[in-house]
């Protein structure tokens, strides 16, 4: 996996996203103790506030950006971008009242919602051969899985030596070495599509995605690992430290089984998905979440919750997990020609998000209204909805090479070559507006 380090640009990419990573898990200890500084006992509210911020802003800009991302400089842009993240940064030291929190935070995570998709989308560019692209979102998602271990390590390092305000100084070195490392390689920018009204450019990557059959089971998957996420990311802590009423140290041997879960999953995808297509893969991953997530009810409802017990099954979802949504790059790729991939990964960070945005309070509200048995089993119930869902929107048989008849262009039409049945890679374009069973 590591052999496609040797490739420069990918390589300066890779650890741009490592330490852009570093500086918001920082960003993410020293928010929580900013916050309860200004608000006191009112800081689960004030940080509540800033992730319903962080995912409007993810939802709501992304396509926005995605629209215009073919039209300016890919590195000018990204390194554009890691400087205006590096300066909100550089202002949270200097907040004073909480409604400067939410600005900033909206200001830092707009950025983000514009850079993360767009960094996405020139990774197949960079590595175009698909086992090295796959091997690449491996080492992304491990990058992620370290990030939740490796910070929050850091954070209470430094700590012990500086105020966690100095923290953010930290997140502010960590966009500004992104941004050197971006602006030390060269960077395939796409030729920029026809031009298009506000309108259309906003919205074209959404409206390929929800074209792509293989997409919409994409999207129903990503409800079923945002459903068993939640799960794992809002209610640990109530688990932990409630209902076992362990300290917080256990609560961080929790959070590191999900996280080795994750990490274990996407050290093995690259050879299995040579092996085994996407979809098994995929649907199998959220099948291992349903099944682990009814389990955990299971148990907790006939003998009562058991530490190892629950450090096994978040292992699993872990697992699951990444299983699940660690090859989405591969189906984005197939799904779009070059020039419209930046539209496109924006689409899927929206909509990804906008799944999160409903399962993050669900979960909070299931667990404190009924406790962790139905928590857990309306959870997995919608994440098993989910993974059904997937089953009939994506067909089992998605060769990339569709044979179709255009009923929508003339037959003088230049892409026709005076035939109007053919074969050829299929993606959802001006020419084939609908998927090729509906032209």
């Amino acid at each position: 996996m590591l052999d496609i380090l040797a490739d420069r640009t990918y390589r300066h990419l890779f650890l741009a996203q490592v330490v852009a990573l570093l500086g918001t898990g920082l960003a993410t200890v020293a928010l929580g103790l900013l916050a309860y500084d200004l608000a006191g006992d009112g800081a689960a509210m004030v940080l509540g506030t800033v992730f319903t911020i962080k995912m409007v802003a993810y939802v709501g800009i992304a396509p926005i950006a995605g629209a215009f991302a073919t039209r300016v400089n890919r590195r000018a842009l990204l390194v554009g971008l890691d400087v205006v993240r590096a300066g909100a940064a550089l202002c949270l030291p200097f907040v004073t009242e909480i409604w400067q929190i939410y600005v900033l935070i909206f200001l830092l995570q707009s950025a983000s919602a514009a850079f993360t998709p767009t960094f996405q989308a020139t990774i197949p560019d960079v590595l175009p051969d698909e086992a090295r692209y796959t091997r690449a979102l491996s080492l992304s998602r491990l990058a992620y899985d370290l990030e939740n271990i490796v910070s929050p390590t850091l954070a209470a390092v430094l700590l012990a030596v500086m105020s966690y305000n100095s923290l953010f100084l930290g997140t502010m070195a960590g966009f500004a070495a992104s941004a050197l490392l971006v602006v030390s390689v060269l960077l395939p920018s796409p030729k920029a599509s026809e031009p298009r009204g506000i309108y259309d450019r906003t919205t074209r990557g959404i409206r390929i995605y929800l074209a792509t059959p293989r997409l919409r089971g994409l999207l129903a998957l990503n409800f079923a690992a945002a459903a068993a996420g939640a799960m794992v990311l809002v209610n640990s802590v109530v688990l932990v430290r409630g209902t076992l009423g362990l300290a917080e140290a256990a609560l961080a041997w929790t959070m590191f089984a999900f996280g080795a879960g994750s990490m274990t999953a996407a050290l093995a995808l690259p050879r299995l998905l040579d092996r085994i297509p996407d979809r098994p893969v995929m649907v199998g991953g959220a099948a291992v979440m349903v099944l682990t997530l009814l389990a955990l009810a299971g148990e907790v409802a006939a003998i009562g919750l058991d530490w190892p017990f629950l450090l096994g099954a978040w292992l699993l979802v872990g697992l699951g997990y990444s299983a699940a949504l660690t090859p989405s790059g591969r189906l984005l790729r197939r799904s779009a020609h070059a020039e419209d991939r930046p539209a496109l990964f924006a689409a899927q960070f929206a909509l990804s998000h906008a799944c999160w945005l409903v399962t993050y309070p669900l979960s909070g509200c299931l667990m404190t209204r009924f406790g962790p048995v139905v928590a857990l089993g309306l959870l997995a119930a919608l994440a098993g909805a989910g993974a059904l869902l997937a089953l009939r929107l994506w067909p089992k048989e998605d060769p990339e090479v569709l044979e179709h008849t255009h009923d929508n262009l003339p037959l003088d039409h230049p892409h026709l070559q005076g035939a109007r049945s053919h074969a050829h890679p299929f993606v959802v374009d001006d020419q084939h507006p609908r998927w090729a069973s509906q032209l």
